[in-house]
Order: C-alpha cells, then structure tokens, then sequence
C-alpha cells in the first residue's frame, strides 16, 4: 500500500477533514506521513510586483501558514504519528508536486471545497484538476 503520503494543509474544513483521511490511512497502512502548507509567494497574494510588495505583510502571512502547519503537525503527534512538517512559497500545484518527487511520496492528499456556483467556481478556481494533471503520483481529494 503506500508508504509516503503527503499532505497539502491549509486549515480549511475541508483540509482538516484531508488530516483526519490521512491519519487512518496511515494509521491502516503504516504510511509514513508529511505534511505542508503552501502560502502563496508575494508577488501572486497582492497582485503587485515584488518591489512594491510589503515586507510585513510577507512575515505576517508567513506566521499565519506556520501556525496553520503546526496546528496540523500537533493534531497528528497527538494521535501517535511520527510526522514532519514545512511552510513552502510558491505556486501551490507547483510545489505540491516539487515535494512529492523530492520526498518519494506515493500518495498527495488534498481537500476541496465545492463551489456551489459556476461563478463562484470560475471566480475562485481549484487548483485539484492541475495537480492531478502534473502529480508524480496518486492523488486523493478529499470533498466537503
């Protein structure tokens, strides 16, 4: 079964949900387990080029994934999972992807919030169907 599973966390209830998914099946399959917040690079949060960019709001956004990461980190050490754990900057499918080739990862899990309105999916978009497209491996997507 698999023996590295990543986790993409962001501390939505459809991640937390993708947390708790991923603690059974490694728990069930003796998985290793990693785990990741990706905060969005400057430039791509303000809109702005990287020179007008604010540095605190940079380091604020920064705390916030990492208390997101450790929130995660804590819930599954508390269940009795050995995990670890990063904040990555970037392009989220981009480097989802990047960490699962360097870690080995044989599984992503991510979770996905459906959009009631075809507005609203346009507006907002999904980064799922791009990350199942450029996975080296199986992808799970966890749906609330």
């Amino acid at each position: 079964m698999y023996k590295k599973i990543l986790l993409a966390y962001d501390g939505s209830e459809s991640g937390q949900k993708a947390l708790l998914d991923c603690h059974d099946l490694a728990q069930w399959s003796h998985a290793e387990l990693f785990l990741i917040a990706v905060s969005p690079s400057p430039a791509a949060a303000t809109g702005f080029e990287v020179g007008f960019f604010d540095g605190a709001l940079d380091e604020a956004q920064r705390k916030r994934y990492q208390e997101v990461l450790e929130e995660g980190l804590r819930r599954l050490r508390d269940a009795g999972h050995a995990v670890q754990g990063e904040v990555l900057v970037g392009d989220q499918v981009a480097e989802i992807t990047e960490q699962a080739r360097k870690l080995g990862a044989d599984l992503i899990v991510v979770g996905h919030k459906h959009l009631d309105s075809w507005a609203a999916r346009w507006w907002r978009g999904s980064s799922s169907p791009a990350l199942i497209e450029h996975a080296p491996c199986s992808v799970l997507v966890v749906v609330t």
